[in-house]
């Protein structure tokens, strides 16, 4: 493990403000597109399907490449790796912004996904090799927090560029960023160690592994579309399941995996990851009904939807910066069932939420389920990151980060069905033209579109009643994920005694390498 000398404190914490950089960037991407969908859908002409599919395009590419790129830094550097990943970002991010049909968005958004799929893992990996064991929580904590903030100041950014300036703002500003990021990693990143390894790259595990990954996140964007019963969506899931199948036995029996499975025999990787599964799939769940509920219920734009989400990372924030001390005090199987028991308690609380409450109310349970997150998530990825060995770091990145990626592609997926069940339930559309009555099931802005139109308060009335039942179904969904991650955590992380060697031995193994 290759680190900094102590009294390069400062140069450790530049460092990683390059690599937060990096994967904030990363973060707002992902949010600020969907604030400039319905202008570009005007500007450009780009019908459902091609809107569809500039997110869709994305998360293809992002899932294709996240697996092997992590082996791939640990054969040819992170460094490396993760500078080209950033420079690709930010090229792919320039393209975008000067885009003049919806085929050239859709090809840059997929090339964005490949510059994310490098960043992501390789940032993390790269941690460990910064910081001592003692301050790795630390890091972990603030690097966790500049992901999960992204998501929500997306809107805000997006919201405020497009108020002053042209769509392809929303894309041009990431150049400037990527381009700050590049500089501050050549100077402040560790060198790359010499590859050591020539074995063979396993290019069959790699063409099941990509392919599968693909083909089920392909059903997961079908869904909304065709529903859980379509042949398109059965095939998709049932190919997944195949080639991942394929993949997983391909990889236990191969001498050079791309993935190391043998992790999962490790309790620190196996819960700490499956935790961060939990963890993520309540909180996108609740960054999917939450924007929707501030700016169709509550009336707001997309500048105030994105600064009412901010009690989630305030609550966030304050985790992360409270983990540090309580983690070593309590042990992580204490604080992670604490976090997740917070989390499903806002979540729940969220599921009381009325029609006709304020935003009061809201960020009050987004504070405490940002509580929560924090709680839970740093300390679940601490606890993964001690189980990684030294000359690995890319590849057990790479594993985790593309199982949290499936688990809140699919829980978003489900918890979207959930909500349109909700939704639909309960909304009244009878006397209404067959057209009208069908754009107001298609979406609670729809209905309040149509009620505008035939000057109906009813509907409006019903339609906001019906989506806060659909989203108190959602919320119900993800504490009771929460709850039970909760159990599982109390039930079967490994006891302080165990955490207490690992952070020993990993705090030796740094002393050795600065020495």
């Amino acid at each position: 493990m290759t680190a900094f000398a102590p009294r390069s404190l400062s140069r450790r914490w530049l460092a990683l403000a390059a690599l937060t950089l990096s994967v904030l960037i990363v973060g707002l991407d992902g949010t600020v597109i969907n604030v400039a969908l319905p202008t570009m859908a005007g500007e450009l002409h780009a019908d459902s399907s091609q809107l569809q599919w500039i997110g869709g395009g994305y998360l293809l590419a992002l899932s294709v490449v996240m697996l092997p790129v992590g082996l791939l830094g640990d054969r040819y550097g992170h460094k490396r790796l993760l500078l080209s990943g950033i420079t690709l970002f930010g090229l792919a991010s320039l393209g975008g912004a000067f885009a003049t049909t919806p085929t050239q968005v859709i090809a840059a958004r997929a090339v964005l996904g490949l510059g994310a799929a490098a960043i992501m893992p390789l940032s993390m990996a790269i941690l460990p090799r910064v910081f001592a064991q003692e301050e790795l929580p630390r890091a972990i904590a603030i690097w966790t927090a500049a992901t999960a903030l992204g998501m929500p100041v997306g809107p805000v950014v997006g919201g405020w560029l497009l108020d002053h300036f042209w769509w392809g703002s929303v894309f041009l500003f990431n150049t400037p960023v990527a381009a700050l990021a590049v500089v501050a990693g050549l100077w402040l990143l560790p060198k790359d160690r010499t590859a050591k390894s020539s074995a063979p790259f396993d290019a069959l595990g790699a063409v099941l592994g990509g392919l599968g990954i693909t083909t089920l996140v392909y059903g997961t964007i079908l869904i909304p579309r065709d529903g859980w019963t379509a042949s398109s969506v059965l095939g998709s899931l049932t190919a997944a399941a195949t080639l991942l199948t394929a993949f997983v036995l391909r990889e236990r029996r191969t001498p050079h995996p791309i993935v190391d499975l043998k992790l999962f025999g490790d309790r620190r990787f196996l819960w700490g990851t499956l935790i961060a599964v939990f963890v993520n799939f309540a909180v996108m769940g609740i960054l999917f009904v939450v924007p929707q509920y501030l700016q169709a219920v509550l009336g707001n734009d997309a500048l105030g939807t994105g600064l009412r989400v901010l009690p989630l990372i305030g609550g966030l924030m304050a985790a992360a910066a409270a983990s540090e001390a309580v983690v070593p005090r309590l042990g992580a199987r204490t604080v992670i069932p604490l976090g997740l028991a917070l989390l499903a308690g806002g979540s729940l609380l969220g599921a009381t939420t009325g029609a006709s409450d304020g935003y009061g109310f809201a960020a009050l349970w987004l504070g405490l389920t940002g509580l929560g997150f924090g709680l839970a998530v740093v300390p679940a990825t601490s606890l993964v990151m001690t189980a990684l060995p030294t000359e690995n770091t890319g590849s057990g990145t790479s594993l985790l980060e593309t199982v949290q990626q499936l688990g809140g592609v699919l829980g978003v997926a489900g918890l979207g069905s959930l909500l349109g069940y909700g939704y639909l339930a309960r909304l009244h559309t009878d006397g209404l033209p067959a057209r009208a009555a069908d754009t107001a099931r298609d979406s609670v802005s729809g209905a309040d579109a149509v009620a505008a139109q035939v000057h109906d308060a009813a509907l409006t009335v019903s339609a906001h009643g019906a989506f806060v039942h659909g989203m108190n179904l959602v919320l119900l969904a993800c504490g009771a994920i929460a709850l039970l991650g909760a159990v599982l955590a109390a039930a079967f992380l490994p006891g302080r005694t165990t955490c207490s060697r690992t952070v020993a031995r990993c705090t030796a193994q740094h002393a050795e390498s600065v020495a």
